[in-house]
């Protein structure tokens, strides 16, 4: 199916803490919610990405952004606001995707993994709306195995989708398996989705307010670019993050030697002996070194990485567009973010899953003239539980009490409510080999972040029992040490500090209800460390 390519060139332009989370499902805790407004219920459009780094986004003023600039997404923040904390709970496509949906942890909402299926039974954010009025729709990546749930429209890839001529999944057509099926469209997948979003929007009832969830593949691996931005990065040497040739040894043993390092990435894009081509290009590294290898294939990744952004950038681009013509720009709040980090060289590493920062943190811009001040900036903590909370909170609709998150609806008016979390629990189950990240847990606050790395697979799905990590504990002074290169959890100095994290901590696991009792061979790792 190809879509018109005319319309495409017309639009394209260049928490407390913890305590008191849990009451009874169903009532309402009017803390949660926000002021009632006088104005109708608005529109709410969410962008969201996959793996998109903040050092990424131009509006975040990292290390790219005077050689790239992402000038669409960055007109949300000077329309808007930009979160600089906005945390997820759990570093990993699928279950990130859930947390959004329901409000809850991986440990509630039964995704812990990418090979957990998603129970479209429970209670999610879009059925909430579609109870109050709105008409949700539901177009790009999904990811959550099962067939989506309360979206009156739906169009999907199946599995990770495809980059270029990609099959997409259209409500009412059939499910079956959910990494196969759907139609084929012809041209680029960032763009086909903006399409089809778009499209629904010229074709809703437009007598409700819309939530539309606009979710694109980009820039997931393996960063197939679209032709337009082949040359984009000629001649260009993109800079080196300063933690590329970070020394390790600071580092515990359960945590120094994994992770998908830039080196080994530079051995998939060889591809020699056998291996898979790499689509956009070959790495010849015959004859390097290792520093020349990684010095290599960090040049390519960021190029790769890049280009696909810029379609992303070109696409929110045209919905912005859209909403300026059809006059709805006033009413509409509009959310970019991704489901979570991505390295982007820092440690020596691609991909997400840690607990540091560069994989732990979400970009979050969001803009609703009515009420969000332009340009401004807000250092709150939030967390990607708190998403469906504020997306009932914009439609004046019931906060159910197992939800475990709060609306942050009054934080992106620069207003933070009494008692906001001044602390973060972060949870990766996915113990795999082959991801070569350990499964932990930790806590974050505004100055520290203490990680346990327990290594144990837990009988989760996918898991690998047989992979022994080591244990043990990793403390990092973000004041002193924002790069996370100095570890000083044996530091005498920092003794008082280790204390203090560990009660707050577990006082979160209890109030989160992920107290680890049912997993006595995790209760003894405990012990001994």
């Amino acid at each position: 199916m190809e879509i018109d390519m005319q319309t495409r060139r017309q639009f394209m332009k260049t928490l407390g803490i913890g305590a008191g989370l849990f009451y009874a499902s169903g009532c309402v805790n009017p803390l949660r919610g926000g002021t009632r407004e006088s104005h109708p219920q608005p529109n709410i459009l969410f962008i969201m990405s996959d793996d998109h780094a903040c050092n990424a986004i131009s509006s975040y003023g990292g290390m790219l952004s005077q050689l790239f600039r992402t000038p669409n997404i960055d007109r949300i923040a000077k329309e808007g606001v930009r979160l600089n904390n906005c945390f997820v709970t759990n570093s990993i496509c699928t279950p990130s995707r859930a947390a959004i949906l329901t409000g809850k942890y991986s440990h509630r909402n039964g995704v812990y993994t990418l090979k957990d299926d998603f129970d479209r039974s429970q209670p999610n954010v879009a059925r909430m709306l579609q109870r109050v009025g709105y008409q949700t729709a539901m177009v790009g990546k999904w990811h959550l195995h099962t067939e989506p749930s309360g979206f009156d429209y739906y169009n999907v890839l199946p599995g990770q989708g495809r980059y270029h001529n990609p099959v997409l999944k259209e409500k009412g057509k059939g499910w079956k398996d959910h990494n196969a099926g759907g139609e084929r469209y012809e041209g680029y997948c960032t763009d086909v989705i903006t399409d089809i979003a778009l499209k629904w929007l010229d074709g809703r009832d437009k007598s409700k307010p819309f939530f539309l969830m606009c979710h694109h593949k980009a820039p997931h691996g393996l960063w197939e670019y679209a032709k337009r931005h082949e040359h984009m990065f000629d001649g260009v040497e993109i800079p080196e993050p300063a933690s590329l040739w970070e020394d390790k040894s600071h580092r515990s043993e359960a945590s120094s030697d994994y992770g998908r390092t830039i080196l080994t990435l530079g051995d998939r894009m060889n591809a020699q002996k056998g291996g898979r081509p790499w689509p956009t290009g070959r790495l010849d590294t015959t004859g390097m070194t290792d520093k020349q290898q990684i010095k290599a294939a960090y040049q390519k990744y960021m190029k790769d990485y890049l280009r696909v952004v810029a379609a992303i950038d070109e696409n929110v681009g045209r919905v912005l567009d859209y909403l300026d013509e059809k006059g709805l720009t006033d009413s509409t709040v509009v959310i970019y973010t991704s489901d979570q980090g991505q390295f982007l060289g820092e440690h020596s590493y691609y991909d997400k899953r840690w607990m540091f920062e560069e994989s732990l943190r979400m970009p979050f811009l969001a803009r609703y003239p009515k009420e969000v001040p332009g340009d401004s900036v807000n250092d709150d903590m939030v967390l990607n539980i708190d998403f469906a909370e504020t997306f009932l909170d914009y439609a004046d609709a019931a906060i159910p009490e197992d939800m475990q998150g709060r609306s942050f609806r009054s934080n992106l008016k620069g207003r933070t409510p009494a008692g906001w979390r001044e602390s973060m629990y972060y949870r990766y189950w996915m113990h795999v080999k082959q991801s070569n990240v350990p499964a932990h847990y930790g806590v974050r606050t505004k100055h520290y972040k203490l990680i346990f790395f327990y290594g144990l697979a837990l009988g989760m799905k996918g898991a690998d029992k047989d992979w022994q990590s080591g244990a043990s504990w990793e403390l990092y002074d973000l004041k002193k040490d924002p790069l996370e290169l100095h570890n000083v959890y044996d530091d005498p100095a920092y003794g008082s500090v280790v204390k203090e994290l560990k009660e707050e901590l577990f006082r979160l696991k209890k109030a989160f209800g992920d107290t680890d009792e049912k997993y006595p061979e995790l209760m003894e790792v405990r012990k001994r460390l």
